[in-house]
């Protein structure tokens, strides 16, 4: 029963997040399009025009709104799956549909605490784990921020990575204080920052950022952090490659896609990382262990 109701709760409070995470996503974009248009960048009118009020608002004064006729949105507007699903989809003021963006967000992050919970591979039974199991819950809300943006707008916003970089850091930080071996656990870290934001680096570097952005650096850097085990952060760049492939090769097939398209990897590389933290363990032992049927 306990068990039942803590993954009741964990949904519940995954579709507030969620839903406030992707308000977030439409408020950073305001931001950045204001940013850009200020800098002299050319920006897309008709998407600043309907983000603009998202910018003109104090942050304590700051209430959701329609992004097509500006109403602000009352309380039984913003219910998490519930105000979607009896609205369908639509404004109940201007009655244009409001897409599914926001829906996708709160099951997803509900789904993600929700299974990270079931299928947590650590124990729960001090502080540290617990709070270490917090500090990847609340690093996942984050990354679902990023992987929406990214999946849209190509970009990984650094008022979203900055402050995961010090949620990772922290984590990495309990990893230490409940290792019992201190320096083999440095190693992981170390090795792990290596291969998931070194290895970008060095591939920016050489392509002079056209292969791989920097925002990528420091996303690996993040998921690094957070897994700290360079077995994990392995598996997490193989998954990604994977993804990648299952994504691009068809979308070339169908001729969606050229080699001079433009796909962002940090979402890829945040699924792989959630598979990698939760499932990685298995997966690697299920791998050697059919590695050794065959010596």
């Amino acid at each position: 029963m306990e068990f039942i109701l803590i993954c009741v709760a964990l949904a519940w409070i995954g579709t507030i997040l969620g839903s406030f995470g992707a308000a977030s996503v439409w408020r950073l974009r305001a931001y950045q399009l204001k940013a850009d248009k200020k800098a002299g960048e050319k920006i897309d009118k008709k998407e600043y025009a309907r983000l603009r009020p998202l910018t003109e608002v104090s942050t304590k004064t700051d209430r959701s709104r329609c992004l097509h006729c500006g109403h602000s949105l009352a309380w039984f507007d913003l219910l998490p799956i519930i105000s979607w699903l009896q609205l369908r989809g639509k404004c109940r003021y201007c009655h244009k549909k409001i897409g599914s963006f926001e829906l996708l967000m709160e099951l997803s992050v509900a789904a993600f605490f929700v299974v990270s919970f079931v299928y947590w591979p650590h124990a729960l039974s001090s502080w540290i784990e617990i709070a270490q199991f917090l500090l990847w819950l609340i690093g996942g809300f984050g990354l679902s921020v990023l992987l929406a943006y990214d999946a849209k707008w190509f970009l990984l916003p650094n008022k979203v990575v900055f402050p995961l970089i010090g949620v990772a850091a922290a984590s990495a930080v309990l990893t230490l204080l409940s290792s019992s071996d201190v320096v083999v656990t440095l190693y992981g870290i170390a090795t792990s920052c290596l291969i998931l934001s070194g290895v970008y680096y060095l591939l920016y570097v050489v392509s002079k950022g056209e292969w791989i952005g920097f925002g990528d650096i420091k996303l690996g850097l993040v998921l690094a952090l957070l897994l700290a085990d360079w077995r994990l952060a392995f598996l997490t760049l193989f998954l990604a490659n994977v993804i990648g492939c299952l994504v691009v090769i068809p979308g070339m097939l169908s001729k969606k896609l050229t080699r001079k398209s433009h796909v962002p990897f940090g979402p890829m590389l945040i699924i792989a990382w959630a598979v990698a933290g939760l499932f990685g363990e298995r997966l690697i032992d299920w791998y050697m262990q059919a590695v050794l049927q065959f010596i």
